[in-house]
């Protein structure tokens, strides 16, 4: 049988192994990139899966002084379709670096989720 001091130290390495992981994962949503998209690919957002903007691309097209409103609501629309994609993409990074830790699915590790 092992002892209590064995045992701790196992769940000690567990809960290290498992904030590893974390971290890895948590560095590859910063890595990973993602496009919202609005007024039919006529104004684009990159943004990564944490939701780093990277970057807007506006066409030239609806750079009219008089349709200001409607620009400003097409970024809007392109970003919240780019923060969409990105808990999306998050969604499934976790989930498959739960899967490898034999967590079952929807399994909320207390400060990481």
């Amino acid at each position: 049988m092992k002892s209590m001091e064995e045992m701790m130290k196992a769940a000690q390495a567990a809960a290290e192994t498992i904030q590893k992981q974390m971290g890895e994962a948590q560095a590859k949503l910063d890595s990973l990139e993602v496009e919202g998209v609005s007024g039919g690919g006529l104004v684009k957002i990159r943004c990564t899966a944490k939701g780093r903007l990277l970057g807007v691309s506006i066409d030239d097209s609806l750079i009219v002084p008089e349709d200001k409103q409607m620009l400003e609501d097409l970024v809007a629309a392109a970003f919240n379709d780019a923060r969409t994609k990105a808990d999306q993409a998050a969604n499934a990074e976790m989930q498959r670096v739960q899967q490898g830790m034999g967590l079952p699915p929807g399994f909320n590790l207390p400060g990481l989720g």
